[in-house]
This record gives C-alpha cells, structure tokens and sequence, in this order.
C-alpha cells in the first residue's frame, strides 16, 4: 500500500472528523489537511495557533465562528459538482467553531502571525469565483479558484478541479518542487477527492524525472493523494466524474510549474 495515498477513517472522531493529514504524518513542513463531516448537535472547533486555515464547504452548509465573526450559511451545494465553493479564511491565533449539515475541508499552511500585512479573516464567497476551463477535448476540466494568488494569504494555495468521466486532469503532467521562482516553486500538496458514483475509483500518478519516486495510485471516494515532489496528473474513468480538493504551501506563495516536457506537445495538439 503506497504512502501517498491517506484513506478515510472508519470510525469518525465524535466531532465527524474522518480524515487527517499533518506535516508530521506526511514527513513534510508546510501542508496540513482535514476533513469532517457536519451534523447536527456536533461541533467542530480548532485553534489555528501559528497556521493559518481556509476552511471549505464541499457540500451542504455551515457556520463559522470566531471572535472576528459569525459567518452563517456558507456552502448550500448538494454536492461538489453542484455550483460554486464557498470558504472561510482564518489567520493564525483563532480559535474557532464550525457546525451545519455536510461536509467540510480544513486547509492548513504556516502562517506569519507577526506580519502587519498578513491576510484577515474573512468569508471566501464561491459567487466571487470565475471558473476556468483548461484544457480541450479529453483533458478539459473546470477549475474554481478559492484561495489563489488574488486572493491574499500568508502561504496557503487553494483550490478545487472538476474531472469529467473520462478525462484525465492536472494534465499535462507538472511539477512544482524546485525553488526557482518564476520558472518554479516549491509547493507541497494534497488532492482530496471525491468520486461520482461514490463506488468508482481514480488514477493517478506521481513521478520523478529521474523515476526515484513513480507510483501510480488508485484513489476511491473521499482518499487523499499526497504529492510531496515530482510530476503528477489525474485520470477519471469511463463513468465516473472525480473532485478534488487541491491545498497547496512552501516557502514562496506562488503557483509556478514545469510541465513533464514529454507530454507539453499535448498542449498544443
């Protein structure tokens, strides 16, 4: 069983956390990833202490509370596929509570409590996202930017990527583990997926140039794929459409990536 990929919990912690990613458990700095289910009578509460944290509604609705506010009725998707995400931005040194109906994704990432300039908390409203298509023909996805570069942070990147039944994504093949900016960026992160039907699987592969890292993972429903360096790209099989929910941190806060330069022509064809 390979490193990469983190499956869900069996039995839920009793706040309805399931699954659970720390720089610890992964053996890297910067990323950490969680994910909970909401229901009602349970609360979840977490105190950023020196991270900072974007909180996501994958589907159904939720409640955010701190002392910089109460944000009620984020979300109100059916489900990841239905409509835009919306977020919550946290800085570092909050403690604070989130309840509701559904599910939601906890985005960790260092965060620079004594900068005068760091990000204040806010809700992400996903009525201010613009989609992006990339892409074309089997490689085309829909990309929602929920916490990128317009998007003010100390470090964290984050995302989500909808992957049609079969289309591969995160294609061509790119890597961000080179601290090189603007050519590149180092960038730990985690694809937390979903799948549609729930009992379908998804592809993908993580790789290195010199092939000291190459696996090619089979995730399910609700796994997390860790992409600690090296190439990478998502395949989603004839009926089935995959989500993720990409995070994404290092030491610079920018997404700038090599494409595997085998594959780049696809690019263009």
């Amino acid at each position: 069983m390979s490193d990469l990929v983190v499956h869900p919990d069996a039995a839920p912690e009793a706040d309805g956390t399931f699954l659970r990613v720390t720089p610890q458990s992964a053996g890297w700095a910067h990323v950490g990833f969680e994910a909970a289910t909401l229901a009602e009578g349970t609360t979840l509460v977490r105190d950023t202490g020196d991270r900072e944290c974007c909180v996501v509604v994958v589907h159904g609705t939720a409640h955010v509370s701190s002392e910089h506010g109460q944000w009620r009725d984020l979300g109100g998707r059916a489900d990841p596929w239905s409509g835009r995400p919306d977020a919550a931005y946290l800085p570092p040194g909050t403690r604070f509570e989130v309840t509701g109906r559904g599910e939601v994704g906890l985005c960790f990432a260092p965060g620079a409590t004594q900068d005068p300039t760091a990000a204040a908390a806010r809700p992400l409203p996903g009525a201010e996202i613009e989609p992006e298509t990339r892409g074309h023909g089997a490689m085309e996805r829909t990309v929602h930017p929920i916490l990128m570069g317009d998007r003010d942070a100390a470090a964290l990147l984050v995302c989500e990527v909808l992957t049609p039944a079969g289309h591969w994504s995160s294609y061509p093949p790119h890597k961000h583990d080179v601290d090189d900016p603007p050519r590149e960026t180092f960038l730990e992160e985690t694809y937390y997926h979903r799948v549609a039907p729930a009992q379908g699987f998804g592809l993908q592969r993580v790789y290195t140039g010199d092939r000291s890292l190459d696996e090619t993972l089979t995730f399910g429903d609700r796994d997390c794929v860790l992409v600690p360096r090296g190439y990478h790209t998502v395949s989603a099989p004839p009926g089935y459409a995959v989500y993720y929910l990409n995070v994404m941190a290092g030491p610079v806060r920018s997404w700038a990536v090599a494409n595997d330069p085998d594959h780049e022509w696809t690019m263009r064809s």
